[in-house]
């Protein structure tokens, strides 16, 4: 149950961490911030247990840990560049389709089977995510869109890499080579198109805002979710980040005035009903 709660706990951070990213953007550009935030979450688990990480991440081999690291940070990469091409709610969709994609993907990769219980399980989940974000029709299909499947299969990606690198190495320190890779991709475009950026004209609203995204998302969040991979398979952990959403719904109603209408009430009530019978069906696998 603890790993179960870990996921709901990671999603509720990102959750309350997605509209007040909005209020950032305003006055800090995209891949700053994403900077900021992965330098921040690296410093921080360096100060903290540098001393245990750096001789594992050293040991460590590369084919142990680069997928994953790659998929979480170039998901992070697509789901901003889709947010500037087309509609948040489509993002939002689209993004989380990540629940269908993670066992398909487990079953291609790893010939992990599915079993039939989870299947109307699922289907639930992606339902309530349209009813949630979509809420009647996604639009045209354009550029945005399809950078926005690109960050939901690199999201499925690390999720199904991540729980296989599990396997050799210590979920701290898989937190940290993926903090490091995220904040090298990040750094890149943020140097190359965003070098007139000027902090001092920052308020100190963005900053704390920045310490937070670096802190309770970057760094607790990727914590949290290596710790449940460990414990849980990457499609449980998957369907419980769909509750996601949920959770930015709620704070962006109370945070920014976004009223939630009746389908994503019902949309938010299939995805909480599918995420309970998930952890329902684990429980009694076991």
């Amino acid at each position: 149950m603890i790993p179960h709660l870990s996921m709901i706990l990671q999603s509720l951070l990102y959750g309350f961490g997605d509209p007040i990213s909005k209020i950032a953007f305003d006055e800090i550009p995209v891949y700053t911030l994403l900077s900021c935030r992965y330098g921040i979450a690296l410093l921080l688990l360096l100060l903290m247990a540098g001393r245990k990480i750096i001789p594992a991440v050293k040991k460590a081999r590369i084919r142990d840990w680069l997928l994953p690291c790659l998929c979480v940070s170039f998901s992070y990469v697509c789901g901003n560049i889709a947010l500037t091409l087309t509609a948040a709610t489509s993002v939002a969709f689209l993004r989380s389709l990540s629940v269908v994609i993670t066992p398909l993907l487990a079953w291609a990769v790893y010939h992990k089977k599915l079993r039939w219980k989870y299947i109307p399980v699922l289907l639930g989940a992606t339902l309530g995510l349209y009813l949630l974000c979509a809420r009647g029709g996604l639009g045209n299909f354009g550029t945005g869109e399809i950078f926005t499947l690109g960050a939901a299969a690199l999201m499925a990606g690390s999720l199904v890499f991540g729980a296989k690198s599990l396997e050799r190495i210590e979920p701290l320190t898989l937190t940290a080579l993926q903090i490091g890779v995220s904040l090298i991709v990040a750094l890149i475009p943020a140097l190359l198109f965003e070098n007139d950026y000027r902090p001092r004209e920052t308020s100190a609203e963005a900053w704390l805002i920045t310490l937070y995204l670096g802190i309770l998302c970057s760094l607790t969040g990727f914590a949290l979710q290596n710790y449940a991979l460990s414990h849980i398979s990457a499609r449980t952990a998957a369907l419980i980040q769909c509750t996601c959403p949920v959770f930015t719904a709620i704070f962006s109603f109370f945070l920014l005035g976004e009223n939630l209408s009746f389908l994503g009430i019902t949309g938010a009530v299939l995805i909480t009903i599918s995420v309970i019978a998930s952890i329902w069906l684990d429980r009694e696998k076991k």
